[in-house]
């Protein structure tokens, strides 16, 4: 892993936090990738198997897709591209199921109105703008990469702190569907910390793809489920 020498101003980092609180004001979604089937086929059992699943989600899904895009948007923020910025928002939801997709945009466009006012670098005002104006899409990957950016908060940083939250999500919905006690869950979620720290940031390709094996086996061989969209 990467060792910085520089840190997150504290101020950002609260900020940033507050706004990735899904139960005030701007709300939340999560895409559960197939979890229920698992659980009903009892490949998730325990905690054991749910670090697993949980795992694999990163290395299958979003280091091949959200973390690719966050990326490519770090990038061309640095570069001052604010037309790459606007291709890439709008291009997402193409990768996206059509329920995954509206709850992208939806939850993008809450999270714009609470933070739209806070940008304070020139390329962010310009690329909310272009949310105000209709010309972009405001994905919510593309637009807290944004926020992100404008609050010094470095890329590494902001993948743990996205990725962390959803998998505290995911695993809170199999309270609901399972039997795994939720002391098992937090100790569970903990241990992820150091799954997360060992990410080879500078190896996250730039090629996107939304092929997730996990998720593709387990739904396909299942003819009447399908995986759910949590949304608060």
């Amino acid at each position: 892993m990467v060792k910085h020498t520089t840190h997150t101003n504290l101020k950002s980092l609260s900020r940033f936090l507050q706004i990735l609180d899904g139960t005030f004001p701007s709300g939340m979604f999560v895409h559960s990738f197939g979890l229920e089937p698992h659980i009903v086929k009892e490949q998730v059992t325990d905690e054991k198997s749910l670090k697993l699943y949980l795992k694999n989600l990163i290395i299958d899904q979003y280091s091949k897709m959200e973390f690719v895009y966050i990326k490519k948007v770090y990038e061309a923020l640095e570069n001052n591209r604010l037309s790459l910025i606007k291709k890439l928002d709008n291009e997402y939801s193409a990768y996206l199921t059509f329920e995954y997709a509206k709850a992208s945009k939806n939850i993008g466009q809450n999270y714009f109105v609470q933070i739209k006012n806070l940008a304070s670098k020139d390329v962010v005002k310009k690329y909310f703008l272009n949310i105000d104006n209709k010309t972009c899409e405001a994905n919510e990957i593309i637009v807290l990469s944004a926020l992100a950016y404008d609050l010094d908060i470095c890329m590494e940083d902001f993948i743990v702190m996205w990725t962390k939250k959803n998998l505290i999500s995911i695993a809170a919905t199999t309270l609901k569907i399972s039997r795994i006690k939720p002391s098992q869950i937090q100790k569970m979620l903990f241990e992820f910390d150091e799954i997360l720290e060992s990410i080879v940031f500078e190896k996250i390709d730039k090629k996107i793809t939304n092929f997730n094996p996990l998720f593709e086996e387990v739904i396909f061989s299942h003819k009447n489920l399908e995986p759910k969209l949590f949304v608060t």
